[in-house]
């Protein structure tokens, strides 16, 4: 088989019709398996920004408290997506990265800190504690596929100077999934403060803040939880935001945000304190609708189908003559992420022949990567996986 010029290739031939999930009506030939990038909204939260569309279309901010119900509806949808103890623990922010240097531009530095994460973290988790440098802190990047378990690769690099403990909950390129709960605990023994970027796992496996004991974890909502680019959230215990001076400031995160005279003014004493300005209504309505889809569904049950399909490409993956799978969790701990190589093509011109062909993946890693949700059905990636046998 050879690239198609821009032109899907029929991977629907001679093969069986995918069965569509009723909120994933997808264009045929497509097979999506692109969530650990940006995944596709489901029907009714396409259908949740066309009535909201209408409705200011219509009558302008006329039903603005009932936007306003909405905004505090997706902050108990996190908390119980999260099992937080409350709402207020809940920010909503623009993205990873902006909360991830509230933590790394509230807390208080001394020179000779240091931070300890991976080598493997999408900037968005490095940047932001790399740029500290010019205040003496110091970044640690361990090797989490060295000698040592991943949790003890971070852990050897921990000493007293160690302020902060920050890591990926899965691991974006490989799909490597940490033990949450471990590296928690460990933390929570030396009082190092732990800040998880949660944003390959939230929508796709079970995720407890509490149980992992972090103090900080935020993501975006465009990955697994279905929702647009451009709104995430962001958590913080009590305790832990206490140690946070605030970087921004605004109406919105005072503690009364309807007297706007707020004379003298008071800050918010839960999370709505990151929220400087005015909300992201079209974005709000948007990710609630994805959110309750998945709620609806049920973490457990989510991560149960998506590591069967994740698990299904990579048996498939393992008896392939020409594929090689490059990364699989030895433990318990699995994910929703495969990358492979093919042994014969290169991953650029491999990666343009799949997304001709109506399979949208990405090139990371070294490898092409494969990233299926819950919704797929079993025959829909048995067609992927025999469109690269083809080749």
């Amino acid at each position: 088989m050879h690239p198609s010029n821009g032109k899907y290739v029929d991977i629907t031939r001679n093969t069986m019709s995918i069965a569509r999930h009723p909120e994933f009506p997808l264009a045929e030939p497509l097979i999506y398996l692109n969530h650990a990038a940006v995944g596709p909204w489901p029907k009714r939260t396409a259908e949740a920004v066309a009535g909201f569309a209408r409705e200011n279309c219509t009558f302008g901010s006329r039903n603005y408290p009932d936007w306003l119900k909405k905004e505090a509806q997706l902050r108990r949808q996190f908390q119980q997506l999260l099992n937080a103890p409350s709402s207020d623990d809940i920010a909503l922010v623009k993205n990873t990265s902006e909360a991830l240097s509230f933590v790394a531009y509230g807390l208080n530095w001394r020179p000779g800190d240091n931070i300890v994460s991976s080598n493997e973290e999408f900037p968005s988790n490095r940047v932001p504690w790399q740029s500290l440098a010019s205040q003496g802190v110091e970044f640690r990047q361990a090797d989490l596929h060295g000698q040592s378990a991943p949790e003890q690769a971070l852990f050897d690099l921990v000493d007293r100077n160690t302020r902060l403990l920050t890591i990926s909950s899965i691991q974006f390129a490989t799909g490597l999934r940490l033990d949450l709960e471990k590296i928690g605990g460990f933390c929570r023994r030396r009082n190092i403060f732990f800040c998880i970027d949660a944003i390959q796992s939230i929508g796709a496996v079970e995720f407890d803040v509490q149980a992992c004991q972090a103090d900080f974890v935020m993501a975006d909502g465009h990955k697994w939880l279905l929702g647009p680019e451009g709104l995430g959230f962001f958590y913080s215990t009590p305790q832990a935001r206490e140690q946070l001076r605030l970087t921004q400031y605004g109406w919105h995160m005072l503690k009364d945000i309807h007297d706007y005279a707020n004379q003298p003014w008071e800050v918010h004493p839960g999370a709505r304190r990151f929220e400087c300005g005015s909300p992201n209504m079209l974005g709000i309505h948007a990710l609630s609708a994805s959110l309750s889809l998945l709620l609806e569904t049920g973490m457990r049950s989510i991560e149960q189908m998506v590591l069967r399909n994740a698990n299904h490409l990579k048996e498939k993956i393992k008896s392939s003559k020409n594929l090689d799978l490059l990364f699989d969790n030895p433990t318990q701990l699995q994910s929703g992420i495969v990358l492979f190589k093919h042994r014969k093509i290169e991953n650029k011109p491999l990666l343009r022949l799949l997304w001709d062909s109506g399979v949208i993946c990405a090139r990371r890693g070294g490898g092409i990567r494969f990233s299926p949700h819950f919704y797929h059905d079993i025959a829909e990636l048995d067609q992927a996986m025999a469109l690269l046998a083809s080749c």
